[in-house]
C-alpha cells in the first residue's frame, strides 16, 4: 500500500494577503472654518443680490461693500479701533474681577457645605435673570459710566467661573483626597496640593467662556449706558438709528472677531499650563 507523503506546510507569510499602506494625508485644522466661511460669504452674496431687492440691499450690504465703505474708510475704521479699545478694556477688567470673585466664591463653597448651600442657588438665580432686566437699576445705582459697564461684564461672566471652578475642585480622584487623608493633610494642603491643581483644566474651560461672555457685557452696558467715552454697543447704537448698514456690520464684525481672539488666547494659555498632563483639546 503506497501512501503518498505530505504535503509540505506552506509559508505562511505567502498565505497572507499583501498589506496595502494607504498614506492619508491629514487636513489642516483651519481648512474646515474657511471653507465654511466662504459657503457663508456665498450665501451672503446670494441673499444681497438674488433674494434682495434693490431697494431693500440696505439691509445686507454685499461683503466687499461692509469694507470698502467701513474698514477701507480711514475716518470709520479708526471710529471702531478707537471703541474697540474702550470695550476691550471694560471686558477685560471685568473678566479680571469675574474670574477673581468666581474663583473664590467656588473655594468657600468647596471648603464648606453650609456655604454652597447657602450662596450658590443665588449664582444660579443671577444667571437666569436677564441682564436687560437690571440695566436701568445698575444704572440709577451707579451711574452710566465705565462702573457700569464693569459690573454689568461681572454679572454676565461670573457663573461660568462659579460653576466650573467648583466642578472641578468637587471633581477630584477618590483614591488620591483618601490617599492625603491618610498622610493626615491639612485642609489647606488639599487644597493646594490636590483639588487646585486637579481643577485647573475646568477652571480654564471656564475662563474661555467667561471671555466671550464679558465681551457680550462689554457691548451690552456700552449699548445702554452712552454717557461718557462711547465704545462698540454706542457705535452699534449710533449705526443703526442712523441707517448705516456697512458700518454696522462692520462693527458687528469686529466686535465678533474680538470675543473670538479673547477665547484662543485663553485657550492657548490652558494648553500652556495644563497641556503637559492634561488633554486640554478635549475639554
Amino acid at each position: 500500500m503506497t501512501t503518498t507523503p505530505p504535503a509540505p506546510p506552506k509559508n505562511r507569510t505567502m498565505m497572507r494577503p499583501a498589506t496595502i499602506t494607504k498614506s492619508r494625508t491629514k487636513t489642516p485644522t483651519w481648512v474646515p472654518p474657511v471653507l465654511v466661511a466662504l459657503g457663508i460669504i456665498a450665501i451672503w452674496y446670494f441673499v444681497s443680490y438674488v433674494v434682495l431687492d434693490a431697494s431693500r440691499r440696505f439691509l445686507l450690504p454685499p461683503p466687499h461693500e461692509v469694507f470698502t465703505q467701513a474698514f477701507f474708510d480711514p475716518t470709520v475704521f479708526g471710529d471702531i479701533m478707537v471703541a474697540l479699545g474702550r470695550t476691550a478694556i471694560v471686558a477685560l477688567v471685568g473678566l479680571a474681577i469675574a474670574i477673581v470673585l468666581g474663583v473664590g466664591w467656588a473655594v468657600a463653597m468647596s471648603q464648606a457645605r453650609w456655604i454652597e448651600r447657602s450662596t450658590f442657588p443665588y449664582a444660579v438665580i443671577l444667571q437666569c435673570i436677564p441682564i436687560l432686566a437690571l440695566v436701568p437699576l445698575i444704572g440709577f445705582w451707579f451711574g452710566f459710566d465705565y462702573p457700569a459697564r464693569i459690573i454689568v461684564c461681572v454679572m454676565i461672566a461670573l457663573f461660568p467661573m462659579v460653576s466650573n471652578t467648583l466642578f472641578g475642585l468637587q471633581s477630584v480622584d477618590k483614591g488620591q483626597r483618601e490617599l492625603f487623608q491618610l498622610q493626615k493633610a491639612g485642609r489647606w494642603t488639599v487644597l493646594s496640593k490636590l483639588e487646585f491643581p486637579a481643577a485647573l483644566p475646568a477652571i480654564f474651560a471656564g475662563m474661555r467662556i467667561s471671555a466671550g461672555l464679558a465681551v457680550v457685557g462689554a457691548i451690552v452696558g456700552d449699548y445702554f449706558f452712552r454717557r461718557g467715552e462711547p465704545g462698540l454697543g454706542s457705535l452699534i447704537s449710533n449705526y443703526q438709528s442712523r441707517v448705516q448698514s456697512a458700518e454696522l456690520f462692520a462693527a458687528i464684525i469686529t466686535a465678533s472677531l474680538f470675543g473670538v481672539l479673547i477665547f484662543v488666547v485663553f485657550g492657548w494659555l490652558g494648553k500652556r499650563v495644563v497641556g503637559k498632563w492634561y488633554d486640554f483639546s478635549a475639554s
